[in-house]
């Protein structure tokens, strides 16, 4: 693995890139090799960093120095006054009133950045994403290289010793839909990377393709190679520009340096992989809607059985897995799964990705070991409540539950949410603070489920629709007693006759706003007052 002195991360947002981030990067390139300082100071591209005015932003490590706006025009001195002679620049030093998130918070931090477990987001942020050679020196399609040495079998079998469960939000055991696929008999089988991250406030697959892509595509290597798959595609929300320019071209270095083809690493696996974008559709991250959109079709979820795993992609086998499950992948193959149970719990080993989004001072993405209790999150990594006090959080993006204050000590991990009656979902963390109505987050939940429902099963057309309309009157203090009968019937009906998972999920806000915060409810019906203040009662 090479090490450098230093680091130089250079935001590379839509933003940026329009005020010429590029040009910067080219810049510093060249005034590195100026000073021969091109094996000592590494350069790389970063996505995640909020908002700006001050951008391009430019960060050295291990200073945490965050210049900004940075010109190519800078760049000389920059590199001549801080990476030759190390003195920090500080007329270009970016005032803090001007950064946002994290990014601030890395520049008047007082010591060290709370500790993160990172597994997946291991090379995010450090190696450049367009440069497979970058990838490769950083350990990169090693695990894959193992998994050649192994049988499919033994690769099954270690990814469930793994004990991998899918991060999409079912938690279901990779290793076991993995042993479905290859059991599965057929002349051709597929392997689907699901990158339609749709969910409102989750945007965790992006940052990883933009920032890795080379990881998924080992991943679908190494899974192709176990289940018999010879064909594959990476479906990617269509709004994922750059996320689809990162992936088109480490699908085109992987294939020019014969990573993808005929007779890979001289073996006899050949694989080939297609990028195939979607249209918008929130339906489209379930993965038989997915499968009709490849093929053409509208994207409306099929029925099961069969399930994908023995009649899926054209009638065929066909394995998918959600973009975070994927880059587990390689390194469970390069550490084994002893090492992978390291981290996380006994039920959930592992890491989990996460959005912090809200009431919180510090926003952004993170990466922590399974287990892990919301009340540290928001205390480590949120840095506490942004104004007032702590109400509820919902975990998992729209479809997540909607968790009070009572459950902040519950571990974040599969068994532990299930058997406290919640789910764990995706990864998207909304935390609300006492001034959010629950009225109005359910209310505004709905609308997007009666919105997205592609209308193929009347529960879940009907009911999303129905459960917006009495939401939208107690909100306005129309609402009655009975109301609440009409909401918990319809999450019923929701959750046992929805056609897929987006009905399903849809019955959870309206579950979970009934249990756990009735009484705010009861107020805006029988009082007509919102506690929190929001809702107009008129």
């Amino acid at each position: 693995m090479i090490t450098y002195r230093s680091m130089v991360l250079i935001s590379h947002d839509p933003a940026s890139i329009q005020l010429g981030a590029d040009a910067v990067q080219a810049a510093f390139l060249r005034e590195l090799a100026r000073f021969d300082l091109q094996d000592e100071v590494s350069v790389s591209l970063i996505e995640d960093i909020g908002k700006s005015f001050a951008s391009p932003l430019v960060i050295v490590y291990p200073e945490a120095v965050i210049y900004g706006r940075v010109t190519v025009e800078d760049v000389p001195h920059l590199v001549e006054e801080h990476l030759y002679k190390g003195r920090i620049v500080e007329e270009k030093v970016a005032p803090s009133h001007e950064l946002s998130g994290r990014v601030a918070w890395v520049s008047a931090r007082k010591g060290t950045l709370p500790a993160e477990t990172r597994i997946v987001l291991k090379n995010v942020g450090v190696i450049d994403p367009n440069s497979v050679e970058d990838y490769i020196a950083n350990d990169g399609y090693l695990g894959l290289g193992n998994a050649l040495g192994m049988t499919p079998e033994q690769v099954i079998a270690l990814i469930t010793e793994s004990g991998l469960q899918g991060r999409g939000g079912a938690g279901f055991p990779a290793g076991l839909k993995w042993g479905f696929v290859r059991q599965a008999r057929a002349d051709q089988k597929y392997v689907i990377c699901n990158a339609d991250e749709s969910e409102p406030g989750t945007f965790k697959d992006r940052v990883l393709i933009e920032g890795d892509p080379h990881q998924i595509i080992e991943a679908m290597l190494i899974a192709a190679y176990a289940v018999g798959a010879t064909e594959g595609y990476v479906y990617l929300r269509g709004e994922y520009q750059l996320a689809i320019q990162r992936m088109e071209t480490a699908i085109a270095h992987a294939r020019s340096v014969g990573l993808l083809g005929d007779n890979i690493l001289g073996s006899a696996l050949s694989f080939n992989l297609h990028l195939h974008t979607g249209a918008g559709a929130y339906i489209c991250g379930e993965e038989t809607a997915l499968i009709e959109s490849i093929e053409g079709k509208r994207g409306e979820p099929r029925s099961r059985p069969p399930y994908p795993t023995t009649e899926g992609l054209w009638g065929k086998p066909t394995l998918v897995n959600n973009v975070e499950t994927l880059a587990n992948i390689p390194p469970i193959l390069r550490h084994g799964a002893d090492w992978y149970r390291a981290y996380g719990t006994p039920s959930s080993p592992g890491t989990k990705v996460c959005t912090l989004l809200g009431n919180l001072n510090v926003t952004g993405l993170i990466e922590v070991p399974m287990g892990i209790t919301l009340r540290e999150m928001i205390s480590i990594y949120g840095k506490g409540i942004k104004d007032g006090h702590f109400k509820m959080a919902q975990t998992g993006g729209s479809g997540g539950s909607i968790i009070p204050a009572s459950l902040q000590d519950t571990p974040m991990d599969f068994a532990s949410f299930a058997r406290a009656g919640v789910v764990l979902g995706s990864g998207a963390l909304l935390i609300c603070n006492d001034s959010v109505c629950v009225v109005d987050l359910a209310r505004v939940l709905l609308n997007f489920f009666r919105k997205e429902s592609c209308g193929k099963c009347s529960p879940c057309r009907i009911c999303t629709q129905k459960a917006y309309e009495i939401l939208t009157d107690i909100s306005k203090g129309r609402g009655s007693m009975g109301d609440l009968d009409a909401l918990r019937e319809i999450s019923i009906q929701l959750n046992e006759l929805s056609n897929c998972g987006l009905g399903q999920t849809a019955a959870v806000p309206l579950r979970d706003t009934l249990t756990h915060f009735r009484d705010e409810v009861e107020a805006h019906i029988r009082l007509k007052v919102c506690p929190a203040g929001v809702c107009s009662m008129s």
